[in-house]
């Protein structure tokens, strides 16, 4: 359905909806998880060796990095002008879904989400858990097309089809780019390990060093600062506090998530490879009796 949606701007209804989704999983995760309780001889350990730690930060940085989607949700605005203010709250109303649900879902089952990248798994079979997922795979349907639109755009753009207005005929030529993600998905489902790798090998440069790189060598000279729309905060130390940030930025993210992090995330990748299944109807779910 998504290869018919021409631009982003036509997703804005469907964004709105995975939002709500997306929150309805969330809150569930937390509730359920404080009304399950901690199951028997519960243990919170911390990372007891470089990979678990590794791992955790690769997790961390594609969590809170926006999943490198900063470029196409200035596309969707119709004022870009103010996506600074939009993308602040967007990323303060992340964290009400993440944390809470992260930790009381960490309180409940400790160490167990070591080896289950899926916590659906760890719950009790319910009309809301039934909920949840089915809402978290509609959601999942919209991020897709809302990730592939900008390969649609190059796509169409190579075979010269960018200027054409027939929306059927675009849906047609963008075919060959969905089809094969799409049977990929399907083949290969674990997407708890994949999640880690992605972090530390694209998202490190999509969302934080590239852009710290790309501030630093566009305002390098002195005209350019001048000239600059926005200037730095003077709380942040002005234009040298804005550098000393972006290559704090760039050396920690390169040194910790793309290197210690690609690791430690391929490690995981490999550690976990007896437990995937081709075209798995569950993942890593216990079986049933």
């Amino acid at each position: 359905m998504n290869i018919f949606i021409p631009s982003f701007h036509n997703y804005r209804i469907w964004s709105f909806l995975g939002l709500a989704m997306t929150t309805y999983t969330a809150w569930y995760l937390t509730i359920a998880a404080l009304v399950h309780g901690q199951v028997e001889e519960v243990t919170h350990s911390a990372p007891t060796k470089p990979v678990l730690y590794f791992t955790g930060a690769t997790n961390i940085l594609y969590t809170f990095g926006g999943h490198a989607v900063t470029v196409e949700i200035m596309h969707a605005m119709w004022r870009p002008r103010k996506f600074k203010y939009i993308y602040l709250m967007a990323t303060l109303y992340v964290f009400t879904l993440t944390i809470p649900s992260a930790a009381s879902v960490y309180w409940a089952f400790g160490d167990e989400l070591l080896t289950h990248a899926n916590a659906f798994s760890l719950f009790p079979n319910s009309p809301w858990r039934d909920a949840a997922v089915i809402l978290m795979l509609i959601h999942q349907f919209i991020t897709f097309g809302f990730a592939c639109t900008p390969l649609y755009f190059v796509w169409e753009k190579v075979i010269g089809m960018h200027d054409t207005n027939s929306i059927l005929l675009r849906a047609i030529t963008r075919l060959p780019v969905v089809i094969p993600i799409w049977f990929l998905a399907i083949i290969f489902p674990f997407f708890g390990p994949i999640n880690s790798a992605v972090g530390a090998l694209l998202v490190t440069f999509t969302v934080y060093i590239i852009p710290s790189l790309a501030h630093i060598f566009t305002y390098r000279s002195a005209s350019s600062r001048e000239n600059a729309t926005e200037k730095p905060p003077a709380v942040i130390g002005g234009w040298r506090g804005a550098f000393v940030v972006n290559v704090v930025v760039v050396v920690w993210v390169f040194v910790v998530g793309f290197g210690l992090g690609g690791w430690a995330s391929m490690t995981n990748f490999i550690k976990q490879v007896d437990t995937f299944g081709l075209f798995a109807k569950c993942y890593q779910c216990p079986p049933r009796h």
